[in-house]
């Protein structure tokens, strides 16, 4: 369940009361995760996968009620204004317009007096700094991209940046602010859904955005020519979903410059996801066996080729840094047996999506859930898939048929409801549904259509459809299928603590 998909007033799902609200939910139908899509602002285009920082958090989702209880707004600042006419759809050009005027009287309040922490979390992120600067200069140039602006800038030229930072002191403690806000109530809400027994499984996608601080502060671990533009981007290859592939434009990893000095970069990206999450799902696992590189200024992905990602000695590099961390691999796609390999040696669970099991274009027997491993994750779905009721309703109809036939789909139970009793009985370890599948919506409750720009990541919660019915029936199922979390055995008091077996 993304957070931007959670109902609330005020046009874009928050941390405050409605992320609280939905633990309450996981916590009393009895599940113990909660996987959200990445929480990083996101940039044109309005994809979680495409931000101008991995590092930040999304200005949007700060809660302007948690806000105001603290006294850094007034009611009136922010509850008149229109954030949308469709409670099931995000507005994000009127959250860019409405937003940010509120959270700059919040920043305002907040600087006069700033807490404590505030010194704190600007001393010990270290990608703060970089980011600040950069979304200032980004307001500074009217939104355009860094490889626009002046070569001194650009090129981070040290006199320019002091310049800058000197210049844009006011617009860059602004974005400090934001961030600080942000982090704190994410904090927060981590602590409560923790509290709830649910732990948070985030979502670190492999490539960064071009246009992001990640790329800019950081030219030599990326593909860039001298003028810092990308010599090649990330993609896909043409397949039985795409003819032309899917090009995704991001720069490429500059891999043998990663490993001089001990893939310095991405460990601290990594260590940095374990101070948000308690899980970490990895997308595109693949891409560290062997990447797809489009030449730059292509227009589709036929003609890109395969290059040798790092392969095991990254992981190695992970464990020895981080030690042994719960990690998800997405190792979804066209699987080589090398990928293969590397999963089975850095021993993370793989993904399991039922959906494919049943697309006749795809990947054959792996996805049934008879042949599940115990060690993967299962899902119905994801973020990239329709939901069960919108596959089942535009899929061919042989494979829809297919797969009424070996699960034993019935419309009395529901469609949505037999197809996720079946990952629940799957052998996997963990088993994750989609919220829409839960409410057992169609098409328009899908997240996104890779590679198509519109009205992805708009998809919102009606208020009250998380009913307390809801959440027994989901605990039901749970309980059914030996789901249910373990109760944690109470400490024993040092009176009776000898009578305890």
């Amino acid at each position: 369940m993304p957070i931007s998909s959670l109902p609330s007033p005020y046009g874009i799902g928050t941390l405050g009361a409605c992320a609280r609200q939905f633990a309450d939910f996981l916590a009393a139908g009895g599940q113990s995760c909660w996987q959200l899509l990445p929480i990083c602002p996101t940039s044109y285009g309005d994809s979680p996968y495409q931000s101008f920082s991995s590092y930040a958090g999304n200005p949007y989702f700060i809660d302007l009620d948690d806000l105001a209880a603290e006294g850094l707004l007034r009611p009136e600042e922010y509850q008149g204004l229109s954030w949308g006419e469709d409670p099931q759809r995000v507005d994000y050009g009127l959250m860019y317009l409405q937003r940010y005027p509120v959270l700059k009287r919040a920043a305002e309040r907040l600087l006069a007096a700033p807490p404590a922490e505030y010194a704190v979390f600007c001393e010990t992120s270290a990608w703060l700094d970089d980011y600040a600067l950069f979304m200032a200069l980004k307001d500074q140039h009217s939104g355009a991209s860094w490889f626009t602006w002046e070569p001194d800038i650009r090129l981070r030229r040290p006199k320019a940046l002091a310049a800058a930072r000197q210049a844009l002191a006011e617009q860059v403690d602004f974005w400090k602010a934001v961030q600080f806000l942000f982090f704190r109530q994410w904090a927060a809400l981590k602590r409560y859904a923790n509290g709830r027994g649910v732990s948070i499984i985030g979502d670190l996608p492999i490539y960064v955005s071009a246009d992001s601080a990640d790329v800019w502060a950081n030219p030599d671990q990326f593909q860039l020519d001298e003028e810092g533009i990308p010599t090649e981007v990330a993609g896909c290859p043409p397949d039985g979903f795409s003819a032309d592939g899917q090009l995704w434009g991001n720069p490429l990893f500059d891999w043998e410059r990663m490993k001089e000095d001990g893939y310095r970069w991405w460990l601290d990206r990594i260590a940095y996801q374990f101070t948000i999450y308690d899980t970490l799902r990895i997308d595109h696992f693949r891409g560290f066996d062997a990447y797809y590189a489009i030449p730059y200024g292509e227009a589709t992905a036929r003609n890109g080729s395969w290059r040798p990602g790092p392969g095991l000695d990254f992981f190695k590099a992970v464990n020895a840094k981080l030690g042994k961390r719960d990690i998800i691999a997405e190792d979804l796609g066209f699987l080589t047996d090398s990928v293969r390999e590397l999963l089975r040696k850095t021993g993370y669970p793989g993904m399991k999506v039922l959906e494919f099991a049943f697309d006749s274009r795809d990947t054959g027997s792996d996805y049934l859930p008879h042949c599940y491993p115990t060690r993967c994750v299962a899902y119905t779905g994801t973020h990239d898939n329709d939901t069960i009721l919108g596959w089942l309703a535009t899929a061919p109809r042989k494979d829809a048929a297919f797969a009424k036939a070996y699960l034993r789909l019935n419309a009395r139970e529901g469609y949505h409801w037999g197809m996720m009793r079946a990952a629940w009985a799957s052998p996997a370890d963990l088993a994750v549904m989609q919220a829409q599948d839960l409410l057992g919506l169609g098409s328009e409750a899908r997240i996104n259509i890779p590679s198509t720009l519109g009205e992805n990541w708009k998809w919102r919660a009606l208020p009250g459809v998380f009913t307390p019915q809801l959440a027994r029936r989901l605990r039901k199922e749970a309980k059914v299928y030996q789901r249910l979390p373990k109760p944690k055995k109470a400490s024993p008091s040092k009176k009776n603590a000898s009578k305890t077996v």
